[in-house]
């Protein structure tokens, strides 16, 4: 069976009798089963999953199938599902089986799709190349020895290597983004507010989206009229209606595109990338875009203010995980306060508790003004700065990480290399808007490179639509040669 790049394709061959959805879940047991080594999945659903294609085969043969009929996901594994085991690839939550499906697990299921397992990440999503997991690294299926990035790395390899037709991550600075761009395919964070996070563990509340990474699209259009909209668990959603964006793919206006200048002067950039993204530009000019340069002095407040509010809210909202609800537990405590302390300690890597002591000190008094209260005031100045590009321009575009994939080891020692890794992605994480990793091919060296586009909020549509048009005019190839 050849691999799939979009559930169209799925559905034509369906229509036409030519694959039954049992035997499309079959080839995808037997791709991860021949990838082990890449560990993307914490977990395969064999029986949920079995039972979940023969009830869509049924429906599918009646006439009565939901949209995603034929779609085969992997979901990251902090999105619960029901009678699931969910451990946000933490020690602290082994054992944890969800009592109640996320919303966007029920919609999956609702349009029919096949959950075909949890995929592998950084422990609590924190991590920009997935070695923070308690289940070990997930490896890119370009190289072996380089990461996947992160926090979703198991989410992007396991639709880079053919384990799974799309997949379901989650970004709160970039972590859908920059592990499609590792690993070559589109990954797609919407406006904060857009997608439910109900039945999502909590990294940073102000900051965490569901977002989709797929090999097509038109793949990432359909997740999202699914996925998006109003619900009544969350608060945070927006009611805002949800557009077609399957329709919307073919609107192939002209957009004014502003390209944010320092991030192409970076230092840090690689050269390789930069000279895709300048081909790449080019491209959209040949389609009738327009491309000005234009300042944004802000990009050395980035990364600061995004780890100073997210380490805060990451702080808040693990101080649940105590070893006496559920979880780890130390069964050696002498007494309350030792529980908590060793629970705390044993459970939590390294990453997380470091990142839950700084967001403990930034929140602490004496310092809550010169260091929380000052990002925030920083997060308001950028949003503000990025509302006025959009008043002159439809998309901004950037590079989505400095570098291709790094080495397994590389940098996991020095957690500030870690964080600026983040320094382009943060931007629409800290203003709330859409983006989108867009590949452009591979280096010398067969790694994926890739760029960064953003919208307005909520013009999600404007995103895929001109991602739409790119990718059909310039193949990766020509883009880079």
């Amino acid at each position: 069976m050849k691999k799939y790049n979009s559930l169209s394709e799925i559905q034509a061959l369906i229509v036409k009798k030519q694959i039954l959805l049992p035997d499309l879940l079959s080839y995808y047991f037997t791709q991860i089963e021949k990838n082990k080594n890449l560990n993307a999945f914490n977990e395969v659903f064999f029986d949920s999953a079995k039972k979940q294609a023969l009830k869509v085969q049924d429906k599918i043969d009646t006439g009565t199938a939901g949209r995603l009929a034929g779609m085969v996901i992997g979901i990251k594994d902090n999105i619960l599902y029901k009678d699931h085991a969910t451990t946000a690839s933490s020690k602290m939550l082994e054992g944890f089986v969800s009592p109640y499906s996320s919303t966007v697990t029920e919609r999956l299921l609702a349009e029919d799709a096949i959950i075909i397992g949890r995929l592998n990440c950084d422990e609590f999503a924190m991590g920009g190349s997935n070695e923070t997991s308690y289940y070990g690294p997930v490896r890119n299926a370009a190289d072996t020895e380089r990461v996947a990035g992160g926090s979703s790395g198991g989410s992007a390899v396991a639709v880079q290597a053919d384990l799974c037709l799309s997949a379901l991550g989650t970004d709160t600075g970039g972590s859908v983004r920059q592990p499609a761009a590792f690993c070559g395919c589109f990954g797609l964070k919407p406006t904060y507010g857009r997608i439910s996070r109900y039945g999502v563990i909590a990294y940073a509340s102000s900051f965490d989206q569901v977002g989709t990474l797929t090999s097509s699209v038109s793949d990432a259009a359909l997740l999202m009229e699914v996925l998006a909209g109003a619900d009544e668990h969350d608060s945070t959603v927006s009611r805002l209606p949800v557009p077609g964006y399957l329709a919307k793919l073919e609107n192939t206006g002209t957009k004014k595109i502003a390209v944010l200048r320092e991030t192409l002067e970076s230092e840090a950039l690689d050269p390789e990338i930069k000279n895709a993204i300048l081909q790449a530009i080019e491209q959209f000019k040949a389609q009738g875009h327009s491309v000005d340069y234009v300042s944004f002095d802000l990009l050395d407040y980035l990364v600061p203010a995004y780890y100073v509010l997210t380490a805060a809210e990451a702080s808040s909202n693990l101080s649940r995980y105590d070893g006496v609800h559920y979880g780890y537990r130390n069964l050696q405590a002498e007494n309350l306060n030792n529980l908590y302390k060793k629970s705390r300690a044993e459970g939590f890597g390294e990453e997380v508790k470091r990142r839950i002591l700084l967001g403990t000190f930034v929140l602490s008094a004496g310092y809550y003004d010169a260091y929380y209260q000052k990002a925030q005031q920083v997060r308001r100045l950028i949003r503000n700065k990025i509302e006025k590009l959009f008043e002159d321009y439809d998309v901004i575009l950037t590079p989505v990480a400095p570098t291709p994939a790094f080495k397994i080891g590389e940098n996991i020692e020095d957690p500030l290399v870690m964080y600026m890794a983040d320094i382009f992605t943060v931007l629409a994480s800290l203003t709330g808007v859409p983006a989108i990793a867009l590949p452009l091919g591979n280096n010398l060296a067969g790694l994926p490179l890739s760029l960064q586009l953003m919208a307005k909020h909520f013009e999600e549509d404007v995103l895929l639509s001109l991602t739409n048009s790119f990718t059909h005019i310039a193949s990766p190839k020509q883009i880079i040669n």
